[in-house]
């Protein structure tokens, strides 16, 4: 279970999210998340429920809208240790599938798709799936100027945006070609 709230942007760390819920315990922990939300300042909107995801590595999924260059795409280290680690790899779409590869073998933390140390290893074609589709939708929606999916959680079987945020503006201009060539 996860609160909505505007401005909540790291849920875990103003007690947004509850994991491992029965069904049975669904009510009482909303309430007592409605109490810590508010309590950290945010005005509560709602609560989304969704099903557990399967253990495996967090990854981010990042999208920004440079004024230069378009949409840039970032992919790294992700979940609640992503500031801490800074482990990113950034690209310009449109992302290819090579650009997708290449990105998740640059970051440090790749090993742990691996199954670094006797883990499971996760569906890495997956995860690069999950960036292409990032990149075509983004070169697709001009109007999405930030997207964040943090964390998107890669298993052995697949991989699941667990949770996502978008900002959405009108569509820069289009800059004539001629214009890059100063």
């Amino acid at each position: 279970m996860k609160a909505i709230a505007p401005g909540l942007v790291h849920k875990s760390d103003a007690g947004a999210v509850r994991l491992g819920l029965s069904p049975t315990e669904v009510e009482s922990a909303a309430r007592a998340m409605r109490r810590r939300v508010r309590r950290a300042g945010y005005a509560l909107e709602g609560f989304v429920v969704q099903p557990m995801a399967g253990p495996g590595i967090e990854l981010l999924l990042g999208v920004v809208h440079d004024e230069s260059f378009g949409p840039v795409i970032a992919c790294g280290a992700g979940g609640t240790t992503a500031e801490l680690l800074h482990d990113v790899a950034v690209r310009i779409t449109p992302l290819t599938d090579i650009d997708a590869r290449e990105m998740l073998g640059s970051l440090r933390m790749f090993p742990l798709l691996g199954g670094y140390r006797g883990a499971p290893v996760c569906d890495i074609e997956a995860v690069e799936d999950a960036l292409l589709r990032l990149s075509a939708l983004v070169e697709t929606h001009p109007e999405i100027a930030e997207l964040d999916a943090n964390p998107l959680i890669a298993g052995p079987t697949g991989a699941s945006i667990v949770d996502a945020r978008v900002r959405v503006e009108a569509a820069p201009a289009t800059r004539p070609l001629g214009a890059l060539q100063r």
